[in-house]
C-alpha cells in the first residue's frame, strides 16, 4: 500500500471515529478490495477457455488417465470404481465454472446493450441527415421548377414573335 493511500486511510478512520452517526470501522482484517472489471476479464478468459476444443481434449485425457490408473493400479488406487473423488472434482469445477460463465454472459450482454444503443444513436443521426437531404433536394426541385428553362424561353419567344422561328 502506498504511503499516500495509507495516510488517506488513517485520516478517513480518524474522521469516522470522531463522527457519532457513522459506524466504526471493524478492527482486524479488512476484506480484500477486488477490481470488478479485472475479475470480469479473468472470468471471461476462463469461460472462453472452457468452451475450447483444447480444454475438452485435456479434460478427456485427464479423465481417461484417472480411470485407467484407478482400475489398473490395484495397490496404488486412490479412487476406487465409483470414482467418487473424480465426481467431487467435477462438481467443484462446475460449481466454480457456472458463476464465471454467467458473469461472462452478463458482461457480454452489457457490451451488446451499449453497442445497440450506439447503433440506435447512429441510425437516428443517419435518419435525420437523410431527412435533411430530402428536404434540401425538394427545395432545389421547387426552385428549379420556378426557373426559366431554355425550352420554355424559346417557346415564349416564338409565341411572342408570332410563330416565326428564330435563327
Amino acid at each position: 500500500m502506498s504511503a499516500l493511500a495509507d495516510r488517506y486511510d488513517r485520516r478517513e478512520r480518524r474522521e469516522r471515529r470522531d463522527r457519532l452517526d457513522q459506524p466504526r470501522m471493524p478492527r482486524g482484517l479488512r476484506p480484500p478490495r477486488i477490481d470488478a472489471d479485472a475479475f470480469g476479464e479473468v472470468s471471461e478468459r476462463i469461460a472462453r477457455y472452457f468452451g475450447t476444443a483444447r480444454y475438452l481434449a485435456i479434460q478427456t485425457v485427464f479423465v481417461i488417465a484417472w480411470i485407467a490408473f484407478n482400475v489398473a493400479a490395484v495397490t496404488l488406487r486412490f479412487d476406487p470404481y465409483p470414482f467418487i473423488l473424480l465426481n467431487l472434482a467435477f462438481s467443484t469445477q462446475a460449481a466454480y465454472a457456472a458463476p464465471l460463465i454467467l458473469l461472462a454472459q452478463n458482461r457480454q450482454a452489457d457490451r451488446d446493450r451499449i453497442q445497440a444503443e450506439a447503433d440506435r444513436a447512429r441510425d437516428d443521426r443517419t435518419i435525420a441527415d437523410t431527412e435533411y437531404l430530402a428536404r434540401e433536394i425538394a427545395a432545389i426541385r421547387i426552385a428549379m421548377g420556378e426557373l426559366v428553362t431554355r425550352d420554355f424561353l424559346r417557346s415564349e419567344l416564338m409565341r411572342a414573335d408570332g410563330g416565326r422561328e428564330a435563327d
